[in-house]
């Protein structure tokens, strides 16, 4: 089978988070998989994706800035001629530690924000963290890293949107990621108080209409969720297509949640090469082309631009990634999806917060 070249690698350096978001997406087992990988074995890493293909790193976690070996990972992935980009809850950097990294090479600075009132970023992170992440953000701004602010959206902030969009003109922010939240992990543990209603959503669309026509920047990204589309959207551009994933514990996968996925073997960097574990590891080619498609997938024309939607989600609301993303409403279990739209009607339950980690 051909594979395609990829173009990003995601390096998730820790699992761990001293912040505990109720819609984090990371495996609610985080505890099984320590930071495996020292500083040497990324910079092996970096080199061998350059060779592959790739121009772009994200160093992401949980939080990467938990690592004490940070600045030689940056080194590593600068010195292997990657564009390295920082995502960050930005509690743990003071702007020296920021000016460290910018000298071993780091080009730019995702900050995560949960909402631009104080009281609800802080209930949605479950610590006090939002007025530490705004001091962060005037860092990134006074070293003059570009900086692309990140907002998770839920019901809980979406009315909100004008004023989360001020925030991020203030903190001069190139790019705006508005993220509708993404049901895995505890954010699937989450759904029934985060999921928000189509009012909301055509609400939040027509804000960001207006905020796009106002100014230039920063630059909005948002999407309606697959929730609401009724179509699938291509998980991270295709399953095996342009996005790597290597976990803390050197697993090379498709997208974030793929290793929980049962029955697929994923390889592991260094014990195979980073080439090896993307083109030839069983579970990089589970889902890869079509062969694999069952209907109505198979026969559809959006086929070839949507690949059949998340087979993580298809797992977790089907038990089975082969079946049809139920985002889609030509999907069988398009049922579930409609289920839970008419849950979001009702009252919201309490957050359940992701367990403490790290610090």
């Amino acid at each position: 089978m051909s594979t395609s070249r990829p173009l990003n690698l995601i390096a998730e350096l820790s699992y761990r988070c001293p912040l505990r978001c109720a819609y984090c997406s990371n495996p609610i087992a985080y505890r099984d998989f320590p930071d495996g990988l020292d500083a040497a074995a990324w910079t092996r890493a970096f080199d061998q994706a350059a060779q592959l293909g790739v121009v772009h790193v994200g160093l992401t976690g949980g939080e990467p800035c938990l690592r004490d070996d940070l600045e030689e990972i940056v080194s590593g992935a600068s010195n292997a001629g990657l564009y390295t980009h920082l995502v960050t809850a930005g509690t743990l950097l003071d702007r020296e530690g920021l000016r460290v990294l910018q000298e071993a090479g780091l080009r730019s600075v995702q900050l995560s924000l949960q909402d631009a009132r104080e009281e609800s970023a802080d209930r949605i992170a479950g610590v006090k963290a939002h007025a530490r992440k705004l001091r962060f953000g005037e860092d990134v701004r006074a070293l003059g890293f570009p900086l692309t602010v990140n907002v998770v959206l839920h019901r809980e902030n979406l009315g909100r949107l004008e004023s989360i969009i001020a925030l991020a003109r203030s903190l001069g922010a190139r790019s705006l990621e508005l993220a509708n939240t993404q049901y895995h992990g505890w954010a699937l543990r989450n759904r029934a108080a985060l999921l928000p209603t189509r009012r909301q959503l055509d609400e939040a669309s027509q804000v960001v209409a207006r905020a796009r026509q106002e100014a230039d920047a920063p630059e909005i990204l948002f999407a309606m969720p697959d929730y609401f589309r009724n179509r699938p959207k291509p998980c991270m551009g295709g399953w095996g297509q342009r996005m790597m994933v290597v976990t803390p514990d050197g697993r090379v996968l498709p997208c974030h949640g793929a290793a929980e996925l049962p029955g697929l073997e994923f390889w592991r960097f260094p014990e195979r090469e980073l080439a090896d574990c993307w083109r030839d590891a069983p579970g990089m080619n589970a889902f890869r082309g079509e062969d694999w498609m069952r209907e109505p997938c198979r026969s559809c024309e959006a086929r070839t631009r949507d690949f059949g939607g998340c087979r993580c989600q298809a797992f977790a609301l089907l038990g089975d990634p082969a079946e049809a993303d139920p985002a889609c409403g030509l999907a069988p279990g398009h049922g579930v999806i409609e289920a839970a739209r008419e849950e979001a009607l009702a009252d919201p339950p309490d957050l359940i917060h992701r367990s403490a980690s790290g610090s």
